[in-house]
């Protein structure tokens, strides 16, 4: 009897535990892309100089990981942004990050150099890149809003 619950453990160390693991990154990742965009939400309804950001933008992102465990999508509708947490139809940009801890080192690094990643074959760019310029420049100006160091 103690063979197989050796075997077992052994099972569980190889074969669950990664998985678990991974399932959990992935949906920390989800849930942490998701709170970020619901709070640069928030911040176009409550502040106008940074709403102007978006008044007159249209533009559908998908932030999504390569096996689809990460997928949020962003939507600004002209005067408003809408969070998705599934794919989207007919994206301007997709971000596809090769899985969710790749999406927690990006929105955790000091810099955040979108090329490095490219180069590191961490994310995939696909659309429009002046989309990504844009989201680039509003999640900056939401960091530096928040932390007090906007001038």
């Amino acid at each position: 009897m103690d063979w197989l619950l050796n075997i077992f453990r052994k099972w569980q160390r190889r074969i669950l535990e990664p998985r678990l693991l991974k399932c959990l990154q992935d949906e920390v990742a989800e849930e942490f892309l998701e709170l970020i965009f619901r709070l640069m939400r928030l911040a176009f309804k409550l502040d106008k100089d940074f709403r102007r950001n978006i008044e007159g933008f249209t533009g559908r992102y998908q932030f999504r990981s390569r096996d689809n465990s990460v997928t949020t999508a962003v939507i600004f509708t002209g005067k408003d942004m809408k969070v998705k947490e599934r794919v989207i139809p007919d994206a301007d940009v997709s971000i596809i990050f090769k899985d969710g801890e790749a999406v927690m080192d990006y929105l955790l690094a000091g810099d955040r150099d979108i090329l490095k990643l490219v180069l590191n074959n961490e994310v995939v760019l696909n659309g429009n890149m002046n989309y990504i310029m844009k989201f680039g420049y509003m999640a900056n100006h939401l960091q530096l809003a928040l932390t007090g160091r906007l001038p």
